[in-house]
């Protein structure tokens, strides 16, 4: 019988700890209808992946249970879909999904998309998730439009860069944060104004040098980290404009402090007692296949273009140093570890 490997979070953790790989697994035979068996060329991890490795109990975290969310690979079984043997695929594959962190992976049709023939497979693996999340995001929270100015806090990081991409092809203008070592970065996607927020406090900059006019749209790629940046922004955020986190767990009690406090001031108190006088809201992201198909033709045509960070090996020296590199918040784009050879 055919087998392969896989990654499986065992328990709550540190990823070095709580990861172990299993070999040996028999690669499925029977398929469930409108599913099909892939060949996992590729992973990209984010941040998500280490948050609930490290929060959840594994009662609610169905542990144990393959690692991973987003991926690029090959159909090796068709199972009588759309999909042919030999069709490269990417997409993302949402809790509680299969993990994708593995050398074979079975999964629905519905969040799957044919990789563009202008990205390989290790490029392709890490843009499904960021570029649906920045892509509805900016269309379906924010509702931007051509000739708006669009801040994009932590534009270094994977979502950050997507949402700088499609700004600027939507025509907008954008100004983004980083630190200074990511300045060229954003300046090659096409940023117009780039801020350090090592420099000073960010919302201090941003108090001391409004902008005229005010941010139509504030898009806070980094999420959950400082509720100030949302309590200031009246000063810098145009009325009728929104203050949108794509942040998804908080690291921390104090993040999830301020998780609440921006709720409240942003839904549950009024500007007229107090509250801050600009719309908050939270990312919710659609992975169906109408979204993953928006996502290929963004990528197809060239408007987003993966941001690699780096690439790591699928053993377990690699899979633990893209882990770590993941978790120091300091990735410049995504982290990918490669499966297989194939390409």
């Amino acid at each position: 019988m055919a087998t392969y490997s896989a990654w499986f979070v065992t328990k709550r953790g540190h990823p070095a700890q709580a990861l172990q790989l299993k070999t040996d697994l028999p690669i499925p035979t029977k398929l469930p209808r409108d599913h099909v068996l892939i060949k996992v060329q590729a992973v990209a991890l984010n941040p998500v992946d280490y948050k609930i490795m490290r929060a959840l109990p594994s009662f609610i975290a169905r542990r144990p249970h393959v690692a991973g969310m987003e991926f690029a690979g090959v159909v090796v079984e068709a199972n009588g879909t759309e999909f042919s043997s030999g069709d490269k695929v990417f997409g993302p594959s949402t809790w509680p999904r299969p993990g994708v962190l593995a050398e074979y992976v079975v999964l629905p049709t519905s969040s799957l998309a044919k990789t563009p023939p202008n990205v390989s497979a290790v490029e392709a693996a890490g843009v499904s998730i960021v570029t649906m999340t920045a892509y509805q995001g900016l269309v379906k929270y924010l509702h931007v439009e051509s000739g708006q100015t669009v801040f994009v806090n932590g534009g270094s990081s994977g979502v950050g860069s997507a949402a700088i991409q499609i700004c600027k092809s939507m025509g907008c203008k954008v100004v983004a944060t980083a630190s200074a070592k990511n300045k060229d970065l954003l300046l090659s996607l096409g940023v117009d104004e780039f801020i350090d927020y090592t420099a000073a406090p960010l919302v201090e900059q941003l108090l001391a040098n409004p902008p005229s006019p005010k941010f139509h749209a504030l898009y806070d790629a980094v999420g959950l980290t400082d509720p100030a940046l949302y309590l200031n922004c009246a000063s810098y955020l145009a009325p009728g404009g929104m203050y949108l986190s794509a942040g998804t767990l908080p690291h921390s009690w104090k993040e999830f402090g301020g998780l609440l406090r921006q709720a409240f001031e942003g839904h549950l108190r009024p500007a007229w007692l107090g509250g801050v006088p600009r719309k908050f809201g939270a990312i919710t992201v659609d992975f169906g296949n109408k979204e993953i198909e928006a996502c290929r033709d963004l990528i197809a045509k060239g408007a987003v273009k993966p941001v690699l960070d780096s690439v790591h090996l699928f053993d377990q020296e690699g899979v633990t140093k893209a882990f770590e590199k993941l978790m120091t918040s300091h990735a410049k784009g995504k982290v990918v570890i490669k499966v297989s050879d194939d390409e």
